[in-house]
């Protein structure tokens, strides 16, 4: 799974990650760009698809807690990321806090 970079784009950090659809935990895989977080789903879930957010648009990252069914915490191993128009999107993967400081790195840099 790649992401196809944009025209003078660059791409920062890659791994392993979930994205919570609702009640659906998808897997894929997230891509940090000085540009965008950009999420591939894996074709075997039943949420398929991308999801592709400007940094532009992210107001901030927090550490948070995994939701069974999106409603009961399970684990703390989760990071949102809250955009400007209020969307929140909730990621499961290995060091969470270091992709909140490279998102949150990146985020600064695309504002300045």
């Amino acid at each position: 799974m790649k992401i196809e970079l944009h025209s003078n784009e660059k791409l920062i950090r890659e791994g392993a990650a979930n994205l919570q659809r609702g009640a659906e935990t998808v897997g894929g895989k997230l891509f940090l760009t000085d540009q965008r977080l950009f999420f591939q789903s894996h074709s075997f879930n039943v949420q398929t698809g991308s999801t592709d957010i400007p940094l532009s648009q992210v107001r901030g990252t927090r550490l948070c807690w995994t939701k069974f069914l999106n409603l009961i915490p399970l684990f703390p191993n989760s990071l949102a990321v809250d955009t400007n128009d209020g969307t929140e999107y909730r990621f499961v993967l290995f060091g969470r806090t270091e992709w909140a400081a490279a998102i949150d790195a990146q985020t600064q840099v695309a504002v300045a």
